[in-house]
């Protein structure tokens, strides 16, 4: 996962760099043509149920009502800033630019996780062959047949991540600006986007526990709503709230075999906390402060 958060932010330190470059004066506001912001933070994370379809050699079975939750890491030094577990915690990154007056565009990802709950019951239907499974002794056809899973004989997860990766178009309003010194603003942004999503999957079966097996796993629609807090002129705290449908269609489950995967769709709700920086490169107004005339 870090190889994708080297890229995104290789990009970023780019931008940044040029725009700098190009532009010497003080910048002025924020939501005009010519910003670039891009930021960094963190995330929680909320899931629908959902009935997840597995298939592979001798099974094709379903498990209804499945229940999912997050696993964001415990707050210490060592999981979030030690630079190289940085990606292990639940993060956000993305970089933009402001297109027009109001309107931006933008690119990055949410590096979420998603744990199936165990020990709860869930409903069987579908089809394992006999001597498939010797760990839970699921075998035969069953419909709507009640079980409950144990982690140490099944299991399913995401947890080196659900990576959604979309890019997103934002209305980006503000409603105050401290005039004198422009040392704070406050702006709203409403986004909606589009993606792909990249899974490194654990899965737990017929006696075999296969880690990490990374697939484009299928694609995602989202909404966003957040409230930005902007401090002289280049920095600013992002709180803000997700929530958008994910459709995942081919999840690998085992490295060796493509025709081992899972399927099945939710609905999420992400809340986050982000930390940014803004740069310009063409300001509107280079003084900051002229005179109406």
């Amino acid at each position: 996962m870090k190889r994708y958060f080297l890229l995104l932010l290789t990009l970023c330190l780019i931008f940044s760099g040029f725009s700098q470059r190009r532009n010497k004066a003080k910048p002025k506001k924020s939501f005009n043509a010519g910003a670039i912001f891009l930021h960094w933070g963190y995330n929680r994370d909320f899931y629908s149920k959902s009935d997840i379809n597995f298939t592979g050699p001798g099974y094709d079975f379903t498990l209804q009502g499945c229940r999912a939750e997050d696993r964001q890491e415990p707050l210490s030094y060592e999981n979030y800033f030690k630079f190289n577990n940085i990606t292990i915690p639940q993060y956000n990154i993305r970089i933009g630019y402001m297109i027009k007056k109001n309107w931006a565009i933008s690119l990055g990802f949410d590096h979420m996780k998603y744990i199936l709950k165990d020990n709860i019951p869930y409903q069987l239907s579908g089809t394992i062959n006999p001597g498939v499974d010797l760990e839970t002794n699921w075998s035969g056809t069953y419909i709507n047949e009640p079980v409950i899973t144990q982690e140490s004989s099944f299991h399913y997860e995401n947890s080196n991540g659900l990576n959604y990766i979309r890019a997103e178009v934002s209305r980006v309003d503000q409603w105050y600006r401290q005039r004198s010194s422009a040392w704070f603003a406050f702006s709203s942004l409403f986004g909606a986007g589009v993606g792909t999503i990249v899974s490194l999957n654990d899965f737990t079966f017929a006696g075999r526990k296969s880690q990490e097996t990374q697939s484009l796993s299928g694609m995602a629609i989202s909404l966003h709503a957040d409230m930005r807090l902007e401090f002289f002129r280049h920095f600013y705290i992002q709180p803000g709230v997700g929530s958008g449908f994910m459709l995942q269609n081919n999840v690998k489950t085992r490295p060796e075999d493509f025709n081992s995967i899972a399927r099945h769709q939710f609905g999420y709700l992400e809340a986050h906390v982000l930390f940014g920086w803004f740069f310009y490169l063409k300001p509107i107004n280079a003084c900051d402060a002229c005179p109406q005339w």
